[in-house]
């Protein structure tokens, strides 16, 4: 099967940091309305008013839900060229970002000092409270691909492309993911009290480690930070195991995702996380191997 990466580049090049989703919602809404007609099922589209920038697809009658996060790391403009994160980025001097003012498009260079002060180096100096995002440069090998950002464009990329065979389920696309969440409690109060939805998977992105080598499948995380009921875990392996896709087994004691704010909800909803597992993570050149996203 030769996957056609066109739509994961695309979405690797929009800025989209935390707190700013707005361009990639409206990105995943055009693709929405423009692809729909080809999908096996039509879905019900929930946006806008009341949903702040998240969208949630309901296809026929679901019981489960896929949850992937539109947001990504990013830079906020202090004052005196200064840098406050966003999220968790991995940050050295040389780096590129991008963004825009009220002046037009910036193009600027980060600059870490010995005490670990970040800034900025740019032909002009940018308006306090813009929001910067590393510059995407795509690279691709017969065997990866890379960017800025795979995390969690390749999660968004997968619960599209879910969307062309779906008959019954939720697909939610959720903000603010990397810098604490705060979009998953509303979500989940609609998906609960509407649909009655108690089980939940988890697209997203996870680290290359000692014991997940890239290449060698999909990840399924046993726990993170975060402790999913262990017996929802143990049906989707088993489930796993059926379909003789590789995948890989993940227990880690840090990191999270919607998952693990899903768990801290007032409504019983199983979860497990499932993503690819990535190289040079909350950097400009996050690496996943072509095996992994098949």
């Amino acid at each position: 099967m030769t996957i056609d990466y066109t739509l994961l580049q695309q979405l690797c090049a929009v800025r989209a940091a935390s707190g700013d989703e707005r361009r990639m919602t409206e990105f995943v809404l055009q693709h929405i309305e423009q692809h729909k007609n080809t999908w096996k099922k039509q879905p019900q589209v929930f946006a806008g008013d009341g949903f702040q920038d998240c969208i949630v697809l309901i296809f026929g009658n679901p019981k489960t839900a896929v949850f992937a996060h539109l947001d990504s790391i990013g830079f906020t403009v202090r004052y005196g060229n200064q840098l406050v994160k966003i999220g968790a980025p991995h940050v050295q001097s040389g780096i590129r970002l991008v963004g825009e003012d009220r002046q037009g498009a910036v193009s600027c260079e980060v600059e870490v000092d010995e005490e670990r002060v970040i800034t900025y180096k740019a032909s002009r100096e940018i308006e306090r409270g813009t929001i910067l995002t590393f510059e995407p440069v795509w690279r691709e090998t017969d065997d990866t691909v890379q960017c800025c950002y795979m995390d969690n464009r390749l999660g968004v990329w997968n619960a599209l492309e879910l969307c062309k065979t779906l008959e019954n389920g939720a697909i939610v696309f959720s903000c603010w993911e990397e810098h604490g969440g705060g979009s998953v409690p509303f979500l989940t109060k609609f998906l609960y009290e509407r649909y009655n939805i108690r089980q939940a998977l988890i697209s997203d992105i996870t680290w290359v480690t000692d014991g997940v080598p890239a290449g060698k499948g999909v990840v399924i995380s046993l726990r993170d930070s975060g402790l999913p009921r262990r017996s929802f875990v143990e049906k989707i392996v088993a489930l796993s195991r059926l379909s003789e896709i590789p995948f890989q087994l993940e227990v880690e004691g840090a990191g999270g995702s919607d998952g693990t704010e899903l768990q801290k909800q007032p409504y019983p909803i199983d979860w497990c996380f499932i993503g690819a597992p990535e190289d040079h993570v909350h950097t400009p050149d996050e690496t996943v191997h072509k095996k992994d996203i098949k």
